[in-house]
């Protein structure tokens, strides 16, 4: 059932000081495994992560920057995103002023050109970077994608996509798939529960789900809703230690009445 050694094995987290990357680092440290940070602020990192974690300065835009990151990795989970609508978090090299702001949401592509940490920066150039600096024996590379891939062209998902966020984690998901790597891809809903960006290591190794609410698996992308981070954070850790879960690509949604404990080797079990 467990494929994973903790004392042999070595998980690199990009997106580790974001919403959901914090707490994966919790939940991979509350197992005992080694943890490895890809980020571009060390103090930050150091800081949160209380000295509890290898630090590997980079960035999954500049693709020199990661082969340190990766060597000797066993697992790579990649939490990295940005926002689905232009903001402050594209980088643009100049904000843009208001007449600019209209021609952004008329023309999308206008603003891509424009701003350094877009959605195709991310999700499809970025993931690419890190697909292509992994270890060709690397043990899973686990990607947080989103629910509506495959229904990009009906409400809401058109309009989450309005800018070309579900196209950009699409390229992302194929070049993880074309790579030959074992991957698991995680498709969550409208995130819930956080973001514990101001959190500190050991808040993190108690967060609990304020949800009351079960957790939903399925593939085809067929499921839409809510999504706790924690939920998504778990599923990135669970799906470490079950081979059921390596090729698989499933969307994860709350509902229905949650159990006292979420039994993750049945829900992947399940997968298809």
């Amino acid at each position: 059932m467990n494929s994973f050694d903790s004392v042999e094995d070595l998980v690199l987290v990009a997106g580790a000081t974001g919403g959901v990357g914090q707490l994966v680092v919790g939940k991979l440290l509350e197992k005992n495994m080694k943890v490895r940070v890809l980020t571009r602020n060390a103090a930050k990192a150091e800081e949160m992560f209380n000295q509890r974690v290898e630090i590997a300065v980079g960035d999954i835009r500049q693709p020199a920057t990661l082969p340190n990151a990766t060597q000797d990795v066993t697992h790579i989970i990649n939490c990295t995103g940005t926002t689905a609508f232009p903001s402050a978090r594209w980088e643009f090299d100049q904000p843009p002023n208001l007449i600019e702001w209209g021609i952004t949401f008329l023309n999308p592509k206008s603003s891509e050109a424009k701003a350094k940490n877009s959605p195709n920066k991310v999700d499809a150039e970025g993931v690419s970077n890190l697909v292509a600096a992994a270890p060709r024996n690397l043990k899973r590379f686990v990607f947080v994608s989103s629910c509506g891939i495959g229904r990009k062209d009906k409400f809401p998902f058109s309009i989450l996509n309005a800018f070309g966020v579900l196209n950009a984690k699409q390229k992302g998901e194929e070049s993880i798939i074309n790579s030959g790597l074992p991957y698991t891809i995680i498709r969550p809903g409208r995130l819930i529960d956080g973001p514990y960006t101001s959190y500190d290591l050991n808040t993190l190794l108690k967060a609990k789900t304020g949800g009351k609410y079960g957790v939903v698996v399925g593939t085809g992308d067929t499921l839409s809703g809510d999504t706790s981070r924690i939920d998504v954070a778990n599923a990135c850790v669970e799906c470490l230690l079950y081979p059921s879960s390596s090729k698989k690509i499933f969307e994860i949604v709350n509902q229905g009445q949650r159990p006292p404990a979420i039994n993750w080797e049945t829900l992947f079990s399940k997968l298809v």
